[in-house]
């Protein structure tokens, strides 16, 4: 070897003898490297919705879905007939509206509700165990029967009551005849079925639940593992412990796996706080204290996050109804912008606001978007050096607008030069 051969010389004595020590590594951290990757899995490759609606059981019928988008279709005809009303009763620039509003009537036209969640808690109340019984078979025949005609929304599922002592027997009860009259109406549980657990005040009423479900997996006869669940974040106590860790990461991994959302609560949690009713908000900071503890617990972990909901509504005068819009349209921008992509919907008027709030909000993200990722995966130029994770994101907010509605496969890929499915693929990569 050349003397001035520095280089070589060092590479090869630095690689001698290391292969004991390579051996020792990956077998010292075998088991943290399983546990990584049982614990925080990154996210689930299915399509999220982008809002959750809660509907009182002994409200839910055939057709609610499509009742809800013909609704909201008249709110539109009725209080914004032309799209410089919908601007002025948005508050969205006009250029967001003439590129969404198209998309928007589509989308109401055929699936008004991407995610139907039948009440049987605050929306629905206490009621003799006869009539619940009955509103719970019904909604469950109800759904069957869209299924079976292609016209469910892609999510649905109960609210039951929570693990609290007062609810319990009652939650069980309308859990098992649901989960039983599905099964026998519609011969199976379809993969777009979700169950949310509210009140939650302990991850033991977490714990608790992932055993209810292991036990009604035997007794229906299910495959292991078919019952996952949402937890609605809606107490002090699910978000900080009493030894002042954040409870809700607690919760997550207690679920055994079988969470698959937070969703956080307005207005319990609001009032638990002690916020006074006329400032109880999505936006009070309160509530981003605790959807920021939410998400940094639900980072890598594949569960999903929803923000909750305003109860202002727009329905009376067209005025009445263009203040409920702004404000609506507002909030769901704010919750996006925070990386919560999903949200609650009250009533069927605020799915104009919805929607078009979303898609504009994935259509100004559009262009950028696919420009950095062009140029990240060389076929470009760009101002901005991005990293895989930062690539990984965009790509996910483009799979995202396109799944919802805002965006389509042709336009996205002609922006990017990939096709779908391969950004798709690159968005659910693992990063890290």
């Amino acid at each position: 070897m050349d003397e001035h051969d520095v280089t070589g010389g060092t590479a090869d004595v630095a690689g001698t003898g290391l292969d004991d020590l390579h051996a020792a590594l990956d077998s010292r951290l075998a088991d943290a490297d399983a546990r990584l990757l049982r614990q925080y899995p990154g996210e689930q490759p299915r399509r999220q919705p982008v809002h959750t609606v809660y509907i009182p059981a002994d409200r839910v019928g055939r057709g609610t879905a499509a009742q809800w988008g013909e609704q909201a279709l008249e709110a539109l005809r009725d209080a914004a007939p032309d799209p410089a009303a919908l601007v002025a009763g948005s508050g969205l620039d006009e250029a967001a509206v003439a590129a969404s509003l198209p998309r928007v009537l589509a989308k109401l036209a055929r699936e008004p509700i991407e995610d139907l969640r039948i009440d049987l808690e605050d929306g629905y109340g206490t009621r003799p165990d006869t009539e619940e019984d009955a509103d719970v078979a019904a909604a469950a025949r109800a759904v069957a029967a869209d299924l079976a005609e292609g016209g469910a929304p892609p999510y649905f599922g109960i609210r039951m009551k929570g693990m609290e002592a007062a609810g319990r027997r009652r939650g069980l009860r309308s859990l098992d005849l649901f989960l039983r009259t599905l099964l026998e109406a519609a011969g199976d549980l379809p993969d777009g079925l979700l169950l949310t657990l509210p009140k939650i005040t302990s991850v033991d009423q977490v714990e608790a639940m992932a055993w209810t479900a292991e036990r009604l997996e035997h007794r229906l006869g299910l495959a292991e593992g078919r019952l996952g669940f949402e937890l609605q974040i809606e107490t002090p106590q699910s978000i900080l412990g009493p030894d002042g860790t954040a409870a809700v990461a607690r919760m997550i991994h207690a679920g055994q796996g079988r969470v698959t959302a937070l969703h956080y609560g307005t207005y319990d949690y609001s009032a638990a706080c002690g916020v006074t009713a006329a400032y109880q908000s999505m936006a009070h900071p309160v509530a981003d204290h605790a959807k920021a503890v939410m998400q940094l617990a639900a980072a890598g972990t594949g569960v999903w996050l929803s923000d909750g909901s305003t109860n202002v509504l727009p329905v009376g005068t067209p005025e009445e109804m263009h203040a409920a819009w702004r404000l609506h349209a507002g909030l769901v921008r704010r919750s996006l912008e925070r990386a919560f992509y999903q949200g609650w919907d009250l009533h069927p008027h605020q799915l104009v606001t919805r929607y078009l709030a979303t898609y504009a909000f994935y259509r100004e993200a559009f262009p950028p978007a696919a420009a950095r990722l062009r140029a990240y995966l060389g076929d470009g130029d760009g101002g901005v050096l991005d990293e895989p994770a930062t690539a990984q994101a965009l790509s996910a907010a483009l799979v995202r607008g396109v799944r919802c509605g805002a965006l389509t496969e042709d336009e996205v890929a002609d922006a990017i030069g990939v096709p779908a499915d391969v950004l798709t693929g690159f968005a659910g990569r693992r990063v890290g």
